[in-house]
């Protein structure tokens, strides 16, 4: 195929809209495009659907938002075997989600985008993909935050002897049995799989360079009992997420609220001291920033493993020589493997450099490390092209609820564009600096900017993924596409 159309037809085929990515925002971007009766494809890189829980499958992995939540809202799954779904479950609904509602001849698997290219003078948008060339008048990035894994520049890391690899390209190949294992790390990923290898291993050596806020996670398994009720009278599940989705309100509203964030550390230090008894751990574990500046994490499980006599935790790495690792405080540990739980390029998405708008420039060389966006889901110089979970629109809630937010628009957009016949949106240069302004301002003052080290901050010391506001507000925002807001240009009679 080339320029997406059969071959011998004189025109490239234009699609309506094309989605890039086939994760959680992907599908749900797939599904409420063409339930407006918009002629939409998928571009996925990888040979299955699925995104982060298709790629990441260390062992523990799992959610730490309730599976009521963490779903869609008009696709709930009555049949989630607990409270905090696992990698392997999650997974599966999105599958089954995006055959559920018939997106399989739409999705096209091993697509891999390396270029998109706006083009003036036909209004629309030139993807170079893997396997061949597409156009549309509308793109969706749904490329995700979290997608491709960051690996420290660790001086020695060429000479390590053993195996290595990232916690997001588990090695399964692995016997963990009596080895001898170094964690670099200590964040969302390290407090699941820690505690699950732990046993296995003869030495764990934990490299934290910061103590997270972990609080306890309150899972438990959901009978059939509970599953046959949801699935005979849904309202009941869809209650059980309204008061989850007021919960994750509440939690984001108290980290403003200085005599809130201290009872909330309260139950973190006790969710420490419960399980770790020597003040020594309990000193390296301590946070000392106030819970919220960096992820706030869930796990019954990581201080009990910390606490066990065959793991010790250090200070970040200074260097590696061969099999062995140095830390900061100059302490050393022979070691078999190293995992690298080192997180993901969020505040820098890869996705950027890959993106050319009107000017010809790059969107990477334009944000030059501090993203921006209107509202997060539209950027200066790409017109007809959105993003989910863009830049400032991270918050303690579900990922779902932004998403399905983002996705009131850009549908709106897309269906008003076709009503009224316009050929072209663009942000609103004038709206675009203000609203990123007041977006600034209104982060200066909460916990997010109170002064940790976190990937909420770009390389530029700018807070490039907090939402500041309440997700009610984000909702009511992104509720209609208003063209008025916008720079439009119409097709010609």
């Amino acid at each position: 195929m080339t320029d997406g159309h059969p071959k011998g037809q004189d025109q490239p085929l234009v699609h309506e809209a094309l989605v890039v990515g086939a994760g959680f925002a992907g599908i749900g971007a797939a599904i409420r495009l063409r339930q407006a009766g918009v002629d939409v494809v998928v571009l996925e890189k990888a040979s299955e659907i699925g995104g982060v829980w298709r790629d990441n499958t260390y062992p523990g992995c799992g959610c730490d938002v309730p599976s009521a939540l963490y779903s869609y809202s008009f696709a709930p799954n009555p049949r989630w075997s607990r409270f905090f779904a696992g990698q392997d479950e999650i997974r599966n609904y999105s599958l089954d989600t995006a055959e559920k509602f018939g997106l399989t001849g739409l999705i096209r698997l091993e697509h891999e985008v390396s270029e998109v290219r706006w083009m003036e003078a036909q209004k629309s948008w030139r993807l170079q993909t893997s396997a061949g060339i597409f156009w549309a008048r509308f793109v969706v990035l749904a490329c995700g935050p979290m997608h491709v894994p960051v690996l420290p520049k660790i001086k020695g890391m060429d000479t390590f002897t053993g195996v290595q690899f990232h916690s997001s390209r588990w090695n399964h190949g692995f016997d963990f049995k009596g080895k001898r294992v170094a964690v670099i790390g200590s964040g969302a990923s390290a407090i699941q799989f820690v505690p699950h290898i732990q046993a296995q291993v003869a030495q764990l050596t934990l490299f934290q360079r910061t103590a997270p806020w972990v609080l306890p996670k309150l899972d438990a398994a959901i009978s059939p009992r509970w599953q046959t009720l949801f699935e005979k009278h849904p309202w009941t599940q869809s209650l059980l997420r309204k008061a989850l989705y007021l919960q994750f309100e509440l939690l984001n509203k108290s980290l403003n609220y200085h005599w809130l964030l201290k009872r909330i550390q309260a139950q973190g230090l006790k969710n420490m001291e419960r399980s770790v008894k020597g003040e020594a751990l309990r000193a390296k574990l301590r946070p000392d920033y106030a819970i919220g500046c960096k992820r706030i994490l869930l796990s019954n499980t990581w201080y009990r493993a910390l606490a066990r006599p065959h793991v010790q935790v250090v200070g970040g790495v200074q260097e590696i020589q061969g099999n062995k690792v140095i830390a900061s405080d100059g302490s050393a540990c022979e070691v078999d493997a190293i995992i690298y739980a080192t997180g993901f390029e969020v505040a820098n998405p890869p996705m950027a450099s890959r993106v050319l708008g009107q000017s010809g420039e790059h969107l990477s060389a334009q944000w030059q490390g501090s993203p921006t966006a209107f509202m997060g889901t539209m950027t200066q110089d790409c017109p007809n092209l959105f993003l989910t979970l863009g830049p400032n629109l991270y918050t303690y809630s579900s990922a779902f609820v932004i998403i399905e937010a983002q996705l009131e628009f850009i549908v709106s957009a897309i269906t008003t564009a076709r009503r009224q016949n316009i050929c072209k949106i663009s942000v609103n240069p004038a709206r675009y600096k203000v609203y990123n302004q007041q977006i600034q301002t209104a982060l200066a003052h909460t916990v997010w900017n109170s002064g940790c080290s976190s990937y909420f901050q770009d390389q530029n010391g700018r807070n490039s993924s907090n939402w500041p506001w309440t997700t009610f507000t984000l909702r009511r925002r992104l509720a209609r596409f208003a063209p008025q807001d916008f720079l439009t240009e119409t097709r010609p009679a």
